[in-house]
């Protein structure tokens, strides 16, 4: 049986607010280890024999990201599909799953989120394969989650009655909300509810026939977006009309709450899907006083409590309890009962036209990254990296003139009619209105500092004329 995994990464990870953002949410960015927490997902499902490469859905905004990152890791996708918008999981798998079956008719698809931990990789192995056995014979499975505590941040299954031939594997009664404290305290106690992991296994035709016969009104959409849609670089882009007219909604609730096929496989792999600041202290290692520590810390008579530091030092004396998070523009205080209204927090900073909430000051672009070193009165000035053999697109500003510095590599840049070479400690002026391009023709990052000054210095001031990217 050849399994092919869905990793689905779009989601915005605003409960990790301020170390995950719109731009770079949590499944980006290295949350719990060393790679991120996409590059870990992909790892856990890479070197199995019946496994396939994986096939990613994610925005478009983070398209260049994930591409970037599995280069890293040396990963070869199957496919990154794009979502003209954000519709939930049910879309997003469908349209995964149209494209599977065009290129193999009995497919079998592994639907994973891109930002959950799991710490026990061969049991996870294992219950996915217990999973297939069910699979085999037309059901639509999921995995539910011993439960170790009365977590009212998770969804519940209740189990009926067992599956024959598959071991700890069971017809799914119900699914069950988010429930308050006192019932989940009851469906621990009960012992045969299990936290609904949002992990999924079934063959694409099958779902697709579910979706179909329980919501049309999300099968022909979302069927009409991949027969119209088309590649664009290294991506698979959706038909944005057809793609808009589907409705938002979940797996659970357009397929898996109504066909009489689903199971629930349990599965004791040491899971959590990261969904807060306490969460994340939970599936981390901590010290003799119940501390998790990153970074630059330095902590006295502190227990119980994460810190963070990712740009300067955070000392903490005295406290229990607390999450504290740095970045090199924002710092998070919370209590740990509280973590859950960051995202209030984020929502009330989105509607005060803050950018805290969507971009960190270091801004990652398909031919490298820029951050905001100081700025003033008509003036910027920014720090660009551009990776060796991309280019900046072809470009003018109305409003802003430029100076850029070479700190260290090697730009080749068009300014006009001309194009000049430059190396280290050189510079060059771009008057207002003038077209210009920047490249970096070496082997080595190039490092430069741009001076802005002029009566407008927003990043929409940008008129495009050519881009290897497309994004003209």
């Amino acid at each position: 049986m050849k399994i092919y995994p869905i990793i689905l990464s779009g989601g915005s990870g605003t409960r990790l607010w301020p170390l995950s953002r719109a731009a770079l949410p949590k499944q980006l960015i290295s949350v719990v280890g060393e790679r991120t927490m996409l590059q870990e997902t992909v790892a856990r499902v890479s070197d199995w024999p019946e496994i396939m490469p994986p096939l990613f859905v994610c925005g478009n905004d983070h398209r260049f990201m994930v591409a970037e990152q599995m280069r890293a890791i040396g990963v070869k996708p199957l496919a990154i599909v794009l979502e003209p918008t954000g519709k939930n999981t049910a879309p997003a798998v469908a349209a995964a799953a149209h494209l599977l079956r065009q290129r193999d008719p009995d497919a079998v698809m592994l639907v994973l989120a891109a930002d959950h931990v799991i710490t026990n990789v061969p049991a996870f192995h294992e219950a996915v394969s217990r999973a297939a056995e069910a699979v085999a014979g037309g059901a639509l499975a999921t995995f539910g989650i011993l439960p170790s505590a009365p977590e009212t941040g998770y969804g519940y299954i209740r189990r009926g009655e067992a599956v024959a031939g598959v071991s700890s594997a069971y017809v799914v009664d119900k699914f069950v909300e988010k429930p308050d404290l006192a019932t989940a305290e009851h469906f621990l106690a009960d012992g045969g509810y299990s936290w609904n992991s949002g992990m999924f296994l079934f063959k694409a035709a099958d779902f697709l026939d579910e979706l179909q016969a329980y919501r049309p009104d999300i099968a022909d959409p979302v069927a009409q977006a991949v027969a119209k849609g088309y590649e664009d670089l290294d991506f698979c882009r959706l038909d944005p009309a057809s793609f808009e007219a589907t409705p938002s909604e979940s797996i659970d609730y357009a397929v898996m709450e109504k066909t009489r096929r689903a199971v629930v496989v349990l599965a004791d792999i040491g899971w959590s899907d990261v969904g807060s600041w306490s969460a994340l202290w939970a599936v981390q290692e901590s010290d003799e006083n119940g501390n998790v520590q990153r970074g630059d810390v330095h902590l006295q008579d502190v227990t119980n409590t994460l810190v963070r530091a990712e740009s300067r030092l955070v000392s903490a004396l005295g406290v229990d309890d607390l999450i504290i998070v740095e970045t090199d523009d924002a710092v998070l205080v919370a209590h740990k009962d509280k973590v859950q209204d960051v995202k209030k927090v984020v929502d009330q900073l989105k509607a005060q036209g803050r950018t805290e909430p969507i971009h960190h000051k270091r801004v990652y672009r398909p031919w490298g990254s820029y951050e905001s070193v100081a700025s003033g009165e008509r003036f910027q000035v920014k720090r660009i990296i551009v990776k060796p053999g991309e280019k900046l697109s072809l470009q003018m500003h109305h409003h802003r003139a430029e100076h850029w510095v070479v700190v260290s590599g090697t730009a080749l840049v068009t300014r006009g009619e001309e194009v000049k070479l430059l190396s280290e400690n050189e510079s060059i002026y771009l008057p207002i209105g003038v077209t210009h391009r920047l490249e970096n023709p070496g082997k080595l990052p190039l490092h430069l500092i741009e001076v802005q000054s002029g009566s407008y210095l927003g990043e929409d001031d940008i008129v495009r004329f050519e881009d290897v990217y497309k994004r003209v």
